[in-house]
């Protein structure tokens, strides 16, 4: 029949199953519209589940919860940067209060470091003044007839001038061993020697205050230890004892007399730093500037004693002086 199509090409059907197409462009029989079947089939919904797939998935969620899921700090999403990083937010105040602190504790870290450095330097002065101390009855005296006997026909300036140049001599030397010894800088040496020189020129300006004291005729009273306290007195504070004042000799014999040395001996260890220039220039400037302060104290105590002198003519016997039990020897 015109219209049909041809046997060959027309499909088997299968038993209990529609023909699609009887032939021609219409459908077939019993057929259903394929568009009306696919209008009318329902469309997923957002977050409902399937029972073989689960849950659907949607592609217009996913902005919308990224932008609204909060941070662990409450802060929104919103404020999130890419890459899915957490942006810290620093706290101004709290940043300039750990800067205080960290301050704080370098500057506390620092003046302990100072305090101890000053109770070092403090110890090491107490020590000093300890060793002056114990060196002063040690240091032997001469009387006045001893020195009348060495130095014959001299009067008491002439007296006085050559002890002063001895001493002067005496000091020097010790200086000049000192920077010697100083030759090659040796840091953790340069204390100690420091130590040797200020207690070797007080033994020596020691003995020069005490023959001095004998010359003009102003012997302090009292025992060996008395006396040796009162010349520390005298070199510690750069004048002379005035025995008929006995506030003078009460105030030698008071407890301030370990402060004044500390500071006598801070003093003099600052003034002898040059003489630990390397290379035998400590030497030379060690030896210049002993010579110097030994002077320049002797005229101090010589300007004190020579207001009080008493007279050899009018002085009266006096007893010779004690030797101490374990003289130290001082050449001048």
């Amino acid at each position: 029949m015109a219209g049909d199509t041809p046997s060959r090409k027309r499909r088997l059907r299968l038993p209990g199953r529609p023909e699609a197409y009887k032939g021609g462009s219409g459908p077939a029989e019993g057929g259903h519209d394929t568009s009306s079947a696919e209008h009318s089939a329902p469309l997923p919904t957002p977050g409902a589940r399937d029972d073989e797939r689960g849950h659907a998935a949607s592609l217009e969620a996913a902005p919308h919860q990224a932008d609204h899921r909060p941070d662990q700090d409450g802060s929104p999403g919103a404020d999130r940067p890419k890459g899915g990083v957490l942006r810290r937010v620093t706290d101004p105040a709290r940043a300039q209060l750990d800067r205080v602190k960290l301050d704080r504790a370098r500057i506390d870290a620092v003046r302990r470091g100072v305090q101890r450095g000053g109770q070092g330097a403090k110890a090491g002065l107490g020590y000093l003044a300890d060793r002056v101390i114990e060196i002063a009855p040690r240091v032997p005296v001469r009387d006045l007839d001893t020195l009348r006997r060495q130095f014959p026909g001299l009067g008491p300036e002439q007296l006085a001038d050559k002890l002063v140049a001895g001493a002067a001599n005496a000091s020097a030397t010790v200086g000049a061993g000192i920077g010697a010894a100083a030759m090659l800088p040796v840091p953790p040496a340069m204390p100690a020697e420091l130590a040797a020189e200020i207690t070797g020129v007080a033994a020596v300006e020691l003995k020069l205050i005490a023959e001095l004291h004998e010359v003009y005729g102003l012997r302090p009273p009292g025992t060996l230890t008395q006396r040796s306290t009162a010349y520390l007195t005298s070199w510690a504070e750069e004048r002379g004892i005035d025995p008929t004042r006995p506030t003078t000799v009460n105030a030698a014999l008071g407890g301030q007399l370990k402060r004044e040395l500390r500071q006598q001996i801070m003093k003099r260890m600052v003034r002898n730093l040059p003489n630990l220039t390397p290379f035998m220039v400590g030497a030379a400037v060690g030896a210049v500037m002993n010579r110097r302060d030994t002077k320049k104290l002797a005229a101090h105590v010589r300007k004190d004693l020579r207001a009080r002198q008493i007279p050899w003519d009018a002085l009266p016997a006096q007893p010779p002086l004690e030797r101490p039990e374990n003289p130290k020897e001082i050449d001048f």
